[in-house]
């Protein structure tokens, strides 16, 4: 391990030859992220409560698999150390059991405090195990290392998607839409995307100014202009078309929201840009033709995710 910086990425003329152009690479990107996004959303719209639940479960846990096995093999990646079998076991069992919480399977889910010391509980558990995994890895001398990666990858992965389960499940006040958790987790998702469509497109038409070419060398500030302005234009469209299914919003809430999660993606992204830049990889992953990795898919909604929770908790129900 050295913190020698890392060299620049550079491009060999035979494979710029065969990199397809920007509009291949967004419409890859757009058929992708529609179809992935279609098969969720309409199982959580299908109407039984059973089907909905079972599959949303089961792709969080896929997410979540995914998500952390793509994190550590940055790490590994970089040259650094991880307990990575240790990180995603204990993450699955988080998920799950955020889910059984969320959900009321353990009827005690009267409040998200539950929720809340669920998760605080096991990262605290996680820790002191993770301390007895390092007692009993005898050949891994960089245990302060492996700890904190393995952790990051907890928190960065499974924990922030476990947000996504909180606004699905989220308890409104008498007299909101049945389906209401459900349609702001479609909220939160197309405002994000559309975030990510708007940095993409306005960045490659009339991005000259480079945000942070050491991190993501493609990304401009006339990109970034453009994720505010399209993703913020979504949430008002969306808050309009819904009406009161998404319950408590109105064009205050939304425009707030749209600048909100708008940036939010935009570090979101610029993070994960900055793990694949120290692994000196492209993508986390080759699962999603035009978009890479779980991560790649997930790089924007992950801290998108806690934001909307939170709004939703604390603004639009308090």
């Amino acid at each position: 391990m050295t913190n020698e910086p890392l060299p620049p990425v550079t491009t060999s003329p035979a494979l710029a030859a065969t990199t397809p152009s920007k509009g291949k690479v967004f419409l890859r990107r757009l058929t992708s992220t529609v179809a992935l996004w279609a098969v969720v959303l309409g199982a959580l719209f299908c109407g039984n409560k059973t089907v909905s639940d079972l599959v949303f479960i089961t792709i969080m846990l896929l997410l979540a698999a995914c998500g952390m096995y793509e994190f550590y093999g940055l790490v590994r990646a970089r040259g650094l150390v991880c307990f990575r079998k240790f990180g995603m076991a204990a993450g699955l069992v988080m998920v799950a059991g955020t889910f059984l919480h969320c959900a009321g399977k353990l009827g005690i889910h009267d409040s998200p405090a539950r929720v809340n010391d669920f998760e605080t509980s096991f990262i605290i558990f996680f820790v002191l195990g993770l301390c007895l995994r390092q007692f009993l890895a005898k050949d891994n001398p960089h245990g302060i290392v492996a700890m904190a990666t393995t952790l990051l990858g907890l928190l960065y992965v499974p924990w922030l998607l476990n947000f996504i389960q909180k606004i699905e499940f989220f308890r409104f006040p008498a007299g909101a839409h049945a389906n209401a958790g459900t349609f702001y987790v479609l909220y939160f998702i197309v405002v994000t995307k559309f975030s990510d469509c708007g940095a993409y497109v306005v960045g490659s038409l009339i991005g000259r100014h480079k945000m942070i070419p050491r991190i993501s060398p493609g990304k401009t500030w006339e990109g970034f202009g453009g994720a505010v302005v399209v993703s913020t234009g979504a949430s008002v469209a969306f808050a309009h078309f819904a009406g009161d299914k998404l319950y408590g919003m109105n064009l205050t809430h939304a425009l707030i929201l749209g600048v909100i999660l708008s940036i939010a993606a935009v570090i979101g992204d610029l993070i994960e840009s900055l793990f694949k830049r120290e692994a000196g990889v492209k993508d986390s992953g080759g699962y999603f033709p035009g978009i890479g990795g779980i991560l790649d898919l997930l790089d924007s909604l992950l801290f998108n995710a806690p934001l909307m929770y939170l709004y939703l908790r604390h603004v639009l129900t308090h």
